[in-house]
């Protein structure tokens, strides 16, 4: 296999399209065509937007609809989800929406899929509100089923054999099951699907998920041998220091409702010890420093799990500072010359 961080070491992009202190989710939608089109002037691979619902701090509730407002700003940089929270759909509508869009942009299309509700579980019953409604149980079960409608290959014994995803399209989009547990490792590996571990929600996890991935990976038509993604909470600037003051809004906004706080208001709200010791923590876990630190860091995780990609989510407080992260780890990886 080769080095993951030589060449073949892939970087790209998560986008929550956060909603800053002051802002408005018009302009975070607005930031994440912006972002993206930044993103591939800096050489990233893909760039994915995420599925939150009833957030306050997040305008990403319709990743499918903003796609191809992104796709159609852009050119060569593939665009897609991370991910559809398939729980909540009913898989051929899933597949019809990106076969549309793999019509429109072909070559271009990921469907990430995951299975966390992305939401309150008030707000995922709503979502599932109306006939259909299945356990989370039948996860893998709807995986197969979009898997099957994607490529026109659903057993005769299916109940709706015969049904056919539209429009009929000459390709299909890039599928990866994305997860932040065993159980999701354990689902990408017997469908043979590409997986995103998601080290930035379960960093304990990492180690174990991939390897179990790994092991238990069985080929596919989606892949013939185990392929890793990692998600990684990233932050760089000019110094360690002024990159830590950045990235502690985000750790602090856990503990606050509604929109990204500025740096001041980060600073100035107070703190529990065990508040403090989360952020300390999840920090520690994350790619936060200067162009040497992060891209140290970074390569660091490459190289414990595998990984052939690594997707940075960056979430700051002002837009200017989030494209200058991108760009100085682009820079220091040289992606951008």
């Amino acid at each position: 296999m080769p080095s993951p961080t030589g060449p073949a070491l892939r970087l790209s992009v998560l986008d929550q399209a956060p909603i800053r202190e002051g802002g408005t989710a018009a302009q975070a939608l607005r930031e994440s065509i912006l972002l993206a089109q930044a993103a591939e002037r800096f050489g990233y691979s893909r760039f994915w937007l995420a599925e939150h619902h009833a957030s306050g701090g997040l305008a990403c509730a319709a990743p499918e609809v903003v796609i191809p407002a992104v796709a159609s700003q852009t050119s060569t940089i593939r665009v897609g989800s991370g991910g559809v929270m398939l729980s909540h759909y009913a898989p051929l509508k899933v597949a019809e929406q990106f076969r549309a869009l793999e019509a429109l942009f072909p070559g271009r299309i990921d469907l990430g899929i995951g299975r966390a509700p992305g939401s309150s579980m008030q707000t995922k019953q709503a979502l599932e509100h109306g006939p259909g409604n299945l356990p989370l149980e039948a996860f893998p079960d709807q995986v197969e089923d979009l898997l099957g409608y994607l490529s026109d290959t659903l057993p005769e014994d299916h109940p709706f054999f015969g049904i056919h995803a539209s429009p009929v399209i000459d390709g299909t989009p890039e599928v990866w099951c994305l997860g932040s547990s065993l159980d999701g490792a354990q689902i990408a590996a017997s469908l043979g699907l590409p997986y995103c571990f998601a080290q930035f929600i379960s960093p304990e996890l990492g180690a174990r998920a991939v390897a179990l991935y790994r092991t238990r990976f069985k080929p596919s038509k989606w892949a013939s041998e185990p392929r890793v993604s990692v998600g990684v909470s990233t932050l760089c600037a000019a110094t360690d220091e002024e990159a830590e003051r950045l990235a502690r809004v985000r750790y602090v906004w856990r503990f606050r409702r509604g929109a990204v706080p500025s740096p001041e208001t980060a600073a100035a709200f107070e703190l529990t010890q065990p508040e403090l010791d989360y952020v300390t923590y999840s920090m520690s876990k994350a790619a936060v420093g200067s162009p040497a630190t992060v891209k140290a860091r970074l390569e660091a995780m490459a190289n414990e799990f595998g990984a052939e990609e690594l997707v940075l989510l960056t979430i700051t407080y002002d837009f200017a500072d989030r494209i200058r992260s991108y760009e100085l780890v682009a820079r220091e990886f040289g992606l951008l010359k």
